[in-house]
């Protein structure tokens, strides 16, 4: 937990400032020094037991690795191989003096860190142990939200409901026959004297059966709501029940919390001013114990549902008073960081595992059911059809294997042909590869045609000079001046005849040039049609880029709508989107508000132990949906506003920072 986590960073570093060990505080070391000799003697251990003692505290520290935590076992571990000696034994070893008073200051220390330790467990216990009951309340929830739900529900405790009715009914009925057995053992074997084997053998089954109805009707105090009551809504009842218990442990663990919170190692600023490490020792050395005994009353008290909120608050706080008054009635001869640390051990050892066990216990007993009672219908429906699954998956092998190497060859085909293909040809156009270029016609095409249209009008003008150009002889500039006219599309000479043979076109077909000149103009025409597909072509040339992205795109989109699809599919259990997320945040914010509205309505002027553990539930979510949603420059501020939120007791300052965070952060956490 990152709250958790910042919160114990912030005490290990305050308890190195209170004993002198920071960086920062080197007057404070300096005075400390002149007094015991402490900084000395950490940098010269005056001793290999202190030399220990200091190895275990540097141990215990959070400074000195990566992870936040220790666990349990270990942190029990390090406390009893501390072997934290009494004042007799030190005196009978010989270590008093300065010495002596220089061990017992790192004791402190070694102890302080482990409570530390041990304070961020609990913390940590109490976060994982909130959250799943969210979940579970949300589940009867839904159970309720509608009657289909409810039956549903009943159905899938039908099984369970009605072997715990035999069950009941069986004990009874054996309890009965016991009872009567021991009572008419002496009038059953006189009747069984004096009447005949078939009277006794049909007196005893009747006797049963009434045995048996009376149970029937015995085995509930219930049996009235029985007959009332649809089994629908006695599976509703329970669920209501079942409900208001987990909420009620939910808001008894907040509860435990928030007390863990607010009134849990609050050490004195004094403490941490002070210019005296005794003086600050002794300061620090009452909220220590304090501490201590508050998470042991805690733990012993956080699982009692059957009481008030009132009722559990005022009895952690009894408790905690009555194990910090054994503490100073321990025998005087043994120091606090002993019996300091062997409280802590039978915190970590005992009461801890005790904890987890009875809440673990009661969210089983008032939980969800168990995936076999819930999904025992749908498995039942599975077996009984698994005969027919198997003989049609048997019957059509072939058809299933042939189905299946279809699709993979049809994704095989589309992969390399939609995808592969176009980007292929994509790259060769950018490298303008003369392989990859778009064309309508061949790249000589037109040219052999204009050539071969230009000798057909230059010797059509040279067979008939007069009808092309209007005298006997042509000459070679003439020649050249059609050549030209030909490129350019003019065929003059050509429509002359043309025109000419038209005066008499059966004479000009039989004996004259109509027919040539005809055919001519059919050249031209195909040579037109050419020069507009040339152009055509140049202008596909000219976008070809483009059409290789049109040709790749449907394959692109095809495939990446199939990775998205895929990737929403596997990675739903992984986290929920960026959408869903943001809506939580909102939903997250939301239940800030209202808790933060009833701390407003509070005569005392704050947020009870209860909320404040539920705001603090409510801010780790918010701290790790917004992580994920937040850049990395705008991450740091808002640690700020929510440290601002989760620090400060005052409800109106803690509402001014909420709607802080709403307007700063709009556009990553939901419009305001």
């Amino acid at each position: 937990m990152a709250i958790v986590a910042d919160k114990v960073r912030h005490l290990d570093v305050l308890i190195d400032r209170i004993v002198g060990l920071e960086p920062g505080s080197t007057q404070d070391a300096e005075h400390d020094q002149q007094e015991t000799g402490l900084l000395t003697a950490v940098s010269e251990p005056p001793s290999p037991r202190a030399d220990e003692l200091l190895r275990i505290a540097r141990i215990l520290s959070t400074a000195s690795r990566s992870g936040t935590f220790l666990p349990p076992s270990r942190i029990k571990q390090l406390l009893e191989d501390s072997v934290l000696a009494t004042e007799k034994e030190l005196a009978q070893q010989g270590e008093v003096g300065v010495e002596s008073q220089y061990e017992r200051d790192i004791e402190w220390l070694l102890v302080a860190k482990a409570t530390v330790q041990t304070y961020g467990i609990l913390m940590n216990t109490f976060f994982d142990q909130i959250m799943p009951l969210s979940d579970e309340i949300w589940y009867w929830d839904d159970v309720l939200s509608s009657y289909l739900k409810s039956c549903l529900y009943a159905t899938q405790i039908a099984p369970a409901k009605a072997w715990s009715r035999a069950k009941e009914v069986y004990d009874v009925v054996c309890e009965h026959i016991r009872n009567i057995h021991l009572q008419q053992q002496s009038e059953i074997e006189a009747a069984q004297a004096g009447a005949s084997l078939s009277e006794g053998m049909s007196q005893k089954w009747s006797q049963f059966y009434s045995i048996v109805r009376q149970s029937m009707d015995e085995t509930s105090v219930s049996n009235l709501r029985r007959k009332v009551l649809s089994p629908v809504d006695l599976c509703r009842a329970e669920a209501r029940r079942k409900r208001a218990e987990l909420q009620k442990l939910r808001e008894t663990i907040a509860a435990a919390l928030g007390i863990l919170v607010d009134e849990g190692l609050a050490f004195d600023r004094k403490a941490e001013e002070d210019k005296g490490l005794e003086s600050r020792l002794m300061v620090a050395d009452s909220t220590l114990v304090d501490s201590i005994a508050l998470m042991h009353a805690i733990l012993t008290n956080s699982v009692e549902t059957n009481e008030p909120l009132s009722v559990f608050e005022d009895s952690v706080f009894k408790v905690a008073r009555d194990v910090r008054n054994a503490f100073s009635t321990t025998d005087s001869s043994k120091p606090k960081a002993s019996s300091v640390a062997e409280r802590l051990i039978q915190i970590l050892d005992h009461n801890l595992l005790q904890h987890k066990t009875a809440v673990a216990k009661h969210v089983s007993e008032n939980g969800r059911p168990s995936r076999v009672v819930r999904y025992w219908l749908p498995t039942l429906a599975l077996l009984v059809s698994s005969p027919t699954i198997l003989y049609v998956l048997v019957k059509r092998r072939d058809s299933i294997i042939d189905w299946i190497q279809n699709l993979g060859i049809t994704v095989r085909d589309f992969w390399f042909n939609w995808v592969i293909e176009p980007i292929r040809k994509v790259i060769g156009t950018i490298r303008h590869d003369t392989n990859s270029e778009i064309a309508i016609m061949s790249r000589d095409s037109l040219k052999a045609d204009r050539e071969s249209l230009e000798r057909m009008v230059v010797e059509f003008t040279l067979d008939n000079p007069s009808v092309a150009v209007g005298s006997p002889n042509v000459t070679d500039l003439q020649i050249a001046d059609i050549r030209a006219k030909v490129r350019e599309g003019d065929v003059t000479p050509i429509l002359k005849a043309y025109e000419k043979g038209l005066r008499r076109p059966l004479v000009g077909a039989v004996s004259g040039d109509l027919v040539r000149s005809l055919l001519i103009q059919v050249q031209k025409t195909k040579v037109d049609l050419e020069v507009a597909i040339s152009g055509i072509d140049s202008l596909l040339k000219s976008q070809e880029l483009l059409f290789g992205f049109v040709g790749l795109a449907p394959g692109v989109v095809v495939s990446i709508g199939i990775v998205q699809y895929l990737r929403t599919v596997f990675g739903s259990r992984k986290g929920l989107r960026r959408g869903e997320k943001v809506r939580r945040i909102v939903r997250v914010l939301r239940n800030m508000d209202r808790i933060l509205a009833a701390g407003a309505t509070n005569p005392k002027g704050g947020l009870k132990y209860k909320d404040r553990g539920l705001l603090l539930c409510e801010a780790h979510v918010l701290r790790e949906l917004a992580t994920e949603v937040l850049p990395g420059d705008i991450r740091r501020e808002f640690l700020e506003d929510l440290e601002d939120l989760t620090s400060v007791k005052n409800v109106v300052l803690q509402e001014k920072a909420l709607q802080r965070i709403r307007w700063a952060y709009a556009d990553w956490l939901g419009k305001k």
